[in-house]
């Protein structure tokens, strides 16, 4: 039985709406401002330009002796870099952005919830770079490669920068996304939506799923989707194994349990 002298951890911590907006606003400025800061370092070194040589290196690395990337419009040359700079500056400063989600809505949460919520923004944070990074450092070399080898003597490859960047951003996020997969599982098994056997028997439907989804969001080549859908199976399967652990030892404790079902019937 919970100590009734026992004080709720969160007491004191209720907000008027007003300051919820202000804090709100003080964070989104802090991350805006994190990227801004991580931008114009970037901008000064290595620079724009260096980041898109770095960007297009798999692919460059592919295409026959001396051709080149095209620019199809008067702006691309400026635009395109620029937006490349943008998403390394966001990349970099994402831990400083998901601290600041955290540091929003942590006063709001009980100490097994925050025992929960903490790790999955770090762990989420870590596979979609680890995601990116799959992409960038392996899966473009044998896409491109693969690519090349069926391109006919006759043609020339000559890849235009903006359709180049929006296949990478495409490519990037798709694997971001699909690296969260152990996520997801922990989630929903820790909110009871499924438990961790409807979870092992879902496991076929899951492969199937996978593969679906790798041939809908790849390019039309077997490299890419087998690169996709393996890695998903092999995360769902740590996300079972995973939200075992987590269940085991996010759950709320006796006297946690209690202060929820009070303020649950108030």
């Amino acid at each position: 039985m919970a100590d009734p002298k026992k004080e709720d951890e969160l007491a004191g911590s209720e907000q008027p709406f007003v300051q919820h907006l202000m804090e709100l606003r003080d964070r989104l400025l802090k991350a805006v401002l994190a990227i801004a800061i991580v931008g114009g370092v970037l901008a000064f070194y290595p620079g724009p330009g260096r980041l898109y040589d770095f960007l297009a290196a798999p692919l460059v690395a592919h295409l026959p002796v001396g051709a080149t990337l095209i620019a199809t419009s008067v702006i691309s040359p400026f635009l395109v870099p620029l937006k490349i700079l943008l998403m390394a500056a966001f990349l970099i400063a994402l831990p400083v952005v998901l601290y600041q989600v955290w540091a929003f809505v942590a006063p709001g949460l009980y100490s097994h919830e925050k025992r929960l919520v903490l790790p999955l923004v770090v762990a989420s944070t870590l596979l979609f770079l680890i995601g990116v990074a799959f992409c960038y450092y392996f899966v473009f070399g044998q896409v491109f490669q693969f690519i090349q080898s069926f391109a006919p003597k006759s043609i020339t490859a000559a890849p235009d920068i903006e359709a180049y960047l929006s296949f990478v951003l495409s490519m990037f996020l798709a694997f971001g996304v699909a690296f969260e997969v152990p996520i997801a599982v922990v989630v929903l098994a820790r909110m009871g939506v499924v438990t961790i056997e409807k979870l092992k028997s879902f496991r076929g439907y899951f492969v199937v799923g996978a593969f679906v989804v790798a041939a809908i969001v790849t390019p039309p080549d077997v490299v890419s989707q087998l690169a996709l859908a393996i890695p998903m199976c092999l995360l769902y399967e740590l996300g079972i194994i995973a939200a075992r652990l987590f269940i085991r030892n996010t759950q709320a404790s006796e006297d946690e349990s209690t202060e929820v079902n009070k303020d649950s019937a108030a």
